[in-house]
């Protein structure tokens, strides 16, 4: 199987697509028609997260799996090391090598139920996210991603201690790193350049996904962690009763930020669609991209 590093390289710029997995029948519908949307507009690779606290893991391996198997695209699975002891780790990690998938997302999670609740490890399991790569690069010939923080991890004291962190997870044999959801480019940016000044050529992907809603808005603050930036919000408080002009000014900033990123040279943007595929095949075909949106 290809690995995202080779679906990477080139002169122009890719990008790449993040689906939730689905929590039921109906779930499921829709997300394979998000994934059908998609598939002809050749993303770089997709990926579908592992729920919260991994609470959807087994519906995330069988739609991973069911990518790999019925789609011409390249599917990245997502792996975290909550409540998972080392043995269900390789299990996992061996039934996705068994079906072809060679690309892997390792993350640590967050602890079930409450994302910023205690963090316990599984008594037999791993305690960091460079320890899962490792894991995953013993285990056989795969491409491995991992997580940066634009802002900096929640746990983190300081943005110095999450470069040491992200640093680690790419020299224990990471080749890409996705990050989290930002507002504006320049935390992205500077995060980056922090670590290409460190010595890691590893490619930084930014994690995109427009503000379409007042609702939407909330959940991308919460996802960051980080309040919007002044400039940001006095955009979009004229439209917060009005749908579609909060909309269409969400894709304006969405695009606007896409072109700056692809502007300093990054190599994909990676798009969090919440299982719809509609606003970002519209940035998309704003960027020129895509020859149909």
């Amino acid at each position: 199987m290809t690995s995202v590093v080779e679906r990477l390289q080139g002169e122009s710029p890719k990008f790449s697509v993040e689906f939730l997995p689905p929590r039921d029948a109906e779930d499921e519908k829709v997300l394979w028609k998000a994934v059908r949307e998609l598939e002809g507009l050749d993303p770089a690779f997709v990926s579908i997260t592992y729920g919260a606290g991994g609470s959807r893991r087994d519906r995330t391996i069988r739609a991973t799996g069911r990518i790999a198997q019925e789609t011409t695209l390249l599917p990245v699975a997502h792996l975290t090391a909550v409540e998972h002891s080392v043995a269900e780790l390789r299990n996992v990690i061996g039934w996705y090598a068994a079906i072809g998938v060679r690309n892997i997302l390792a993350l640590r999670g967050d602890p079930p139920g409450d994302p910023m609740g205690e963090w316990v490890a599984h008594p037999e399991g791993l305690s960091y996210a460079d320890e899962l790569v490792a894991l995953v690069r013993e285990l056989g010939d795969f491409c491995v991603g991992v997580a940066a923080f634009p802002y900096g991890h929640p746990r983190s004291t300081d943005l110095d201690t999450d470069l040491k962190y992200l640093l680690r997870k790419l020299n224990a044999g990471a080749d890409y790193a996705v990050a989290q959801l930002f507002h504006a480019p320049e935390p992205f940016l500077r995060m980056r350049d922090r670590v290409a000044a460190a010595g890691c050529s590893a490619a930084i992907l930014p994690g995109i996904m427009p503000m379409l809603s007042p609702r939407g808005l909330a959940k991308i603050v919460e996802l960051s962690g980080a309040d919007l930036p002044l400039d940001v919000s006095r955009r979009l408080e004229p439209y917060a009763d009005d749908v579609a002009g909060f909309r269409a000014t969400g894709i304006d900033i969405a695009t606007e930020m896409c072109q700056r990123l692809l502007d300093e040279g990054v190599p994909a943007l990676h798009f969090y669609t919440m299982n719809r595929a509609k606003a970002t095949r519209e940035v998309l075909g704003r960027l020129g991209l895509v020859t149909r949106a």
